[in-house]
């Protein structure tokens, strides 16, 4: 018995070392510390705080994000618009709403980036749930977000914001599948003449140069939200009072989840960009799901995104689109506050 409690330390011990060191790179955070103290900063008043954390999560979500951007872009190579289309194309009902999801999870970061993939299938005949699945799932889940909330949050919270993001993808795609809004797509969407090509085939060195441009594309687009999110973050985390935080966030607050998803719609970000805001928030004592619901709203309903699609579909559609999404995340939100005692 006694060796079973030792064996289980030991595997708690090699996951902490893991979320703390590697992921969440406290090492770096040490590191900067003590260089900034060596120029006379200091790091424990508002100003030298501040400066920690902006270097801090700047390096560390930089280097986070060059590497999962490479990963998932070699990952996504295997998936071209025309091949998810076929693998699309063979599931019906509930499954091709999950496969839809799942394929979501491996496509770029942001909203705006999802948009066009989702006109290439729905113009190419795809059920319209299964392709809003596939839009919901793409901004809000995806490998990267998995990895990053695990660098902040732990295993149990980031697994069960994946889980939670697919869910209401695939919920989301079935419900409008179900009231037949095909009507609502725009018209030259729907009279897009498609031609069936094949996927090129890629040698490794095709994939490697594909992941290497995607890394440079994505971060020049990315890194200035980064800044303005590692700001924030700063802000929060070093001037703003705790006790603000705790009355509009906290727990005393019965709205928090609303009015943080209302405060998220009109952002524009990814999760590069919310998850230092997220930590700074956190630190202050904003409750959990008061959190995913702002990250959650940044990433799926971002103001530029919903004005890309209403170009793709009708007023009424895009309405409920947002509709679902928003009921959704709010949901979620609650849901993660009342358990939030079980994922610490």
């Amino acid at each position: 018995m006694e060796t079973e409690v030792i064996h289980l330390d030991s595997i708690q011990t090699f996951f902490l070392f893991i979320q703390n060191q590697i992921l969440g790179m406290k090492w770096l955070n040490s590191l900067i510390k003590n260089l900034l103290t060596a120029l006379n900063v200091d790091v424990d008043g508002r100003l030298g705080g501040s400066i920690q954390f902006f270097i801090y999560d700047v390096l560390k979500i930089t280097i986070l994000l060059c590497f999962l951007i490479f990963i998932i872009s070699y990952i996504q190579s295997y998936f071209p618009p025309e091949r998810s289309k076929k693998i699309l194309g063979r599931f019906h009902g509930v499954g091709s709403y999950i496969i839809s999801a799942l394929l979501g999870t491996v496509t770029p970061f942001c909203s705006c980036s999802s948009i066009p993939l989702f006109i290439g299938f729905t113009s190419a005949g795809l059920p319209l749930g299964v392709t809003f699945s596939f839009l919901i799932s793409s901004p809000m889940v995806d490998l990267g977000s998995l990895v990053l909330l695990m660098s902040i949050f732990g295993a149990k919270i980031a697994i069960a914001y994946v889980i939670v993001g697919l869910m209401i993808a695939v919920a989301g795609g079935a419900l409008i599948e179900k009231l037949h809004m095909e009507k609502y797509v725009e018209e030259f969407i729907q009279s897009a003449n498609h031609i069936d090509m094949d996927a090129p085939t890629l040698t490794r060195k095709d994939r490697f140069c594909f992941a290497r441009e995607q890394v440079t594309e994505t971060f020049k687009k990315v890194f200035p939200y980064i800044l303005v999110g590692v700001g924030i973050g700063a802000a929060i985390h070093n001037w703003i009072p705790e006790s603000w935080i705790q009355t509009i966030l906290g727990s005393n607050n019965p709205f928090g989840v609303i009015l943080a998803t209302f405060v998220g719609i009109p952002m524009y970000a990814d999760i590069f960009g919310t998850i230092p805001v997220a930590e700074a928030l956190l630190a202050k004592g904003a409750q959990l799901g008061t959190i995913l619901a702002f990250m959650m709203a940044v990433t799926t309903l971002s103001l530029p995104s919903m004005i890309m699609l209403k170009k793709a579909v009708k007023p009424k559609l895009l309405t409920l689109f947002i509709v679902i999404c928003t009921t959704g995340i709010i949901l979620v939100g609650y849901l993660f506050n009342v358990f939030h005692a079980f994922f610490i």
